[in-house]
């Protein structure tokens, strides 16, 4: 809870978490008492801006310093000026609801910013760039030779059942060997400080927008705290991903990018209206594009048909073309596949990148890095267990109120099962799902997450977190400085997804003289 006290003349902001109920004077007698960061509670849990000790991390001090210097109505109007910005700058998503369906929301932001140091931060920049290095060669290889496989270091088993893996991908060679363009890998750190990564998002990541959003929001409310920190900036990320899609357009000094959206109700559509702004491309949906007969792509004008080199599709691969996927669908371009098999046109992502985007074969990958790169991961994954084999499905089955329990391709935080707080009818069910179809789940222990300082109403507490970085790949490999720290808002929740109540903090790399 946040409390201001008086000792003469100086006001202190004091945090504390207090027990559900308890009054700050029910535990202090002495009104002139400084309540310091040594009573926040860590929980057991790491915190990214607090040591189990109760002091400030690494980079923090001067952060937490400013904090504790301002009261706590001017900590309010501060978030009541970030909340009014977003407001004022449109800065939405849209969730769903079964009965009121889709919901424009202002985005949820923290005001108080999570801290990574430089040094760690190069460590776990390495660590991707070596991470979508080795998956954009696995997913060459399997539509092409598909010699890990052959090898024995992938079973080719799970190809057959991947819901992702596009044959009429097969052969096909996409400019540079890239697939997966765009990367987003989610990070999360254990109680011990560890950092993992959680997932690999190939297909169409979305977030970076938000990204770029959290630091202009918390540079206009809270400017000072900048003047005393060498922050890395993140605003480069629109040039850098032009520059990366430019690329693909091999032959071309100025191609002609456009940004596929499958169009409003999309739940991300604000980030396919921001990018397109900030690249100054075109933002298009399927009916502004066609592809003639001589298997180039063509966007409709005003001045007549215009040729297009590269697309940046933000629609998922089954409804990019009615001729070779859904034909049913009216949000992709008919013959764009046709188009892109014969290099009339670039598509970031490329189509059938998702093979890599499946959390069984995520379990494969420092197999995949070891294989490719002839290295060691530098970024773990989490320990897993796979439902496919027969020995570790009957470890998760007997162990299920233990684990956390994710199908292979869904996103956004549905599908999956935590364990220890599931109910016995949830457990029964799972049980049921694994069995019938073990190929689609993969189990992990549920880490302690990391936390960081969250303000909640008017009282700053632990929330659990994690961090999605972008990677971009092209001629060059480029990795934002940081990247799209999301939060658990609810209480003991660590489901961060923005849909299911989560929120956001801008993620500071901070270059600190003190390391």
């Amino acid at each position: 809870m946040l409390k201001q006290s008086d000792s003469g003349k100086n006001r202190h902001l004091a945090y504390l978490l207090l027990p559900e109920g308890e009054e700050l004077f029910n535990l202090l007698n002495n009104h002139n008492m400084t309540i310091t960061w040594k009573d926040y509670p860590v929980n057991g849990y790491f915190d990214e801006l607090i040591s189990f000790e109760g002091e400030p991390r690494s980079g923090a001090e001067l952060l937490l310093k400013h904090l504790d210097g301002m009261t706590e109505t001017e900590l309010q109007e501060r978030k009541a000026a970030a909340d009014a910005a977003i407001l004022g700058m449109g800065i939405t998503f849209t969730v769903y609801s079964e009965n009121e369906g889709s919901i424009d929301r202002a985005w949820p932001f923290d005001i108080i910013p999570r801290i990574i140091t430089l040094r760690e931060w190069r460590r776990i920049e390495q660590g991707l760039k070596q991470r979508v290095k080795a998956l954009n060669l696995f997913i060459d290889d399997i539509y092409h030779d598909q010699k890990i496989v052959k090898d024995g270091v992938f079973p080719g088993d799970l190809l057959v059942d991947s819901k992702n893996f596009r044959p009429e991908c097969v052969g096909v060679n996409p400019p540079q060997g890239i697939w997966a363009h765009v990367c987003g890998s989610d990070l999360v750190r254990d109680h011990e400080g560890t950092v993992y990564v959680l997932e690999d998002n190939l297909r169409v990541p979305s977030g970076v927008s938000y990204m770029l959003e959290n630091r202009l929001v918390l540079k206009r409310v809270l400017p000072e705290l900048f003047e005393d920190y060498t922050i890395v900036p993140v605003d480069d990320y629109p040039s850098q991903l032009y520059q990366c899609l430019s690329s693909l357009a091999i032959d071309k000094k100025w191609p002609n990018v456009v940004v596929l959206t499958p169009g409003i109700y999309n739940s991300a559509y604000f980030e396919h209206c921001y990018l397109a702004q900030q690249m100054g491309v075109e933002l298009v949906e399927g009916k502004d594009l066609v592809v003639n007969d001589d298997d180039c792509v063509y966007m409709r004008t005003i001045e007549g048909l215009a040729k297009v080199d590269v697309i940046y599709r933000r629609i998922d691969d089954l409804f990019l073309d009615p001729e070779a996927f859904l034909p049913d669908s009216a949000l992709g371009v008919p013959g764009l596949l046709r188009a892109w098999k014969k290099g009339n046109v670039a598509l970031a992502n490329a189509p059938g990148a998702g093979v890599a985007d499946d959390k069984v074969v995520y379990t494969y990958v420092p197999d995949i890095i070891r294989y490719y790169l002839g290295e060691e991961a530098i970024l773990p994954n989490v320990p897993s267990f796979r439902c496919v084999n027969p020995e570790e499905c009957e470890y998760v089955l007997a162990n299920l109120d233990k684990l956390v329990v994710k199908p292979a391709n869904e996103s956004g935080g549905y599908g999956m099962l935590i364990g220890p707080k599931a109910s016995q009818e949830e457990l029964d069910e799972f049980s049921k799902l694994i069995r019938n179809d073990p190929r689609n789940y993969m189990a992990q222990p549920l880490l302690l997450l990391s936390t960081a300082p969250t303000l909640i109403g008017d009282k700053v507490e632990p929330r659990h977190l994690d961090l999605r970085p972008f990677v971009l790949s092209g001629q060059q490999t480029y990795v934002t400085n940081g990247g799209l720290t999301r939060v658990a808002l609810k209480k003991g929740s660590t489901v961060v997804n923005s849909s299911q109540g989560g929120g956001s903090k801008d993620t500071w790399i901070v270059d600190w003289e003190g390391e």
